[in-house]
């Protein structure tokens, strides 16, 4: 028997998405490839601000904001950050404030891709081309300086927090799974920071592991990667307290053929897996995360590396506004 998750995550949750997103059975690439079962997780798909992985991930960290009575968040990120936009529209719903720091040259372009996160009311401060941990540090000097005015600020972003909004999709895509003809065996995702693939294989060993878990790499090397997702993975078992298997015995498959030059740079693949997506199916993805993700995916339903008796899932994080900047990526369309 499945056990019930509100019984399991005790951490207060701001509800975002009051329904399953949908799960898509794609049946024009079944007859292309000549295989059934073929699902895409629809997470592109939600109600708020063109979706997207991070909306689940907020619903815990608003959770946590509102509890601590907090009047604005802080959060970093690209230009085109996801998780810049979802959050700008998150603190808009619940009326906080919100102030977005963007490792970013203050550019015409930039400003463009950022304009999504000044229509929901943010406050957009551009840092430079400055790295992570310079970013990281300007949003402690921002919070501190907010604090110091008698403001109540948090940084949003708390990885282990928001791998539990990837708890419940796990538990979501199960039941969803369940109501198929055959129910799904694997599930592709896009590797990068860590708590979308920790709280879905945290997920997936609490339902006692129906999912065959591949991570594509977008962003780190193997062991990089591997390193975020165990620190988070045992981040879940201490804050959860629960008795769950140890991430070593978790049925995971780790692709890095598709990384290419790294983070954001397209490959021939990726950008063909853009253009399958969109003329057999009508599904936009973009070149960051899920172009990568989706063209292992194709990849390994294509040359058997997934037996066809095993239906199959690509989990479609979103980041579909991040498109609209990224023509300059494409090689085959002028």
């Amino acid at each position: 028997m499945t056990p019930e998750l509100s019984s399991l995550l005790r951490e207060p949750r701001h509800v975002l998405l009051d329904t399953p997103t949908p799960l898509q059975r794609l049946r024009r690439f079944e007859a292309k490839l000549e295989r059934p079962g073929i699902y895409a997780k629809r997470d592109d798909l939600m109600p708020i601000a063109l979706g997207g992985n991070k909306l689940r991930s907020l619903e815990y960290w608003l959770g946590d904001a509102l509890r601590k009575k907090t009047d604005i968040l802080l959060v970093g990120g690209g230009a085109s950050s996801n998780l810049c936009r979802l959050t700008a529209a998150a603190a808009s719903l619940v009326g906080l404030d919100c102030l977005v720091l963007h490792n970013a040259l203050d550019t015409p372009e930039n400003r463009q891709a950022s304009f999504l996160n000044r229509l929901f009311g943010a406050e957009l401060r551009f840092l430079g081309p400055v790295d992570e941990s310079q970013r990281n540090a300007a949003l402690a000097a921002a919070a501190a300086e907010l604090a110091r005015q008698g403001r109540t600020p948090i940084i949003v972003g708390d990885p282990v927090l928001g791998a539990m909004g990837y708890v419940r999709a796990a538990f979501e895509l199960h039941e969803q799974s369940q109501r198929e003809e055959a129910p799904i065996k694997h599930v592709f995702l896009a590797g990068s920071m860590g708590p979308t693939e920790a709280g879905f294989i945290f997920g997936n060993a609490l339902l006692g592991h129906p999912f065959q878990i591949h991570l594509v790499s977008v962003e780190y090397e193997q062991a990089e990667l591997a390193g975020y997702i165990r620190r988070i993975y045992e981040g879940l078992q201490e804050r959860t307290g629960l008795d769950v298997a140890a991430l070593h015995d978790a049925p995971l498959h780790y692709h890095m053929g598709h990384l290419g030059d790294g983070w954001g740079a397209p490959t021939p693949a990726s950008e063909a897996a853009i253009l399958s997506f969109a003329r057999t199916e009508g599904i936009l993805i973009e070149h960051v995360y899920t172009a990568k993700t989706c063209a292992c995916f194709l990849e390994r339903l294509a040359d058997g590396g997934i037996a066809s008796g095993e239906p199959a899932c690509v989990l479609h994080t979103g980041g579909t506004a991040a498109l609209f900047s990224q023509f300059g990526l494409f090689r085959t369309l002028t």
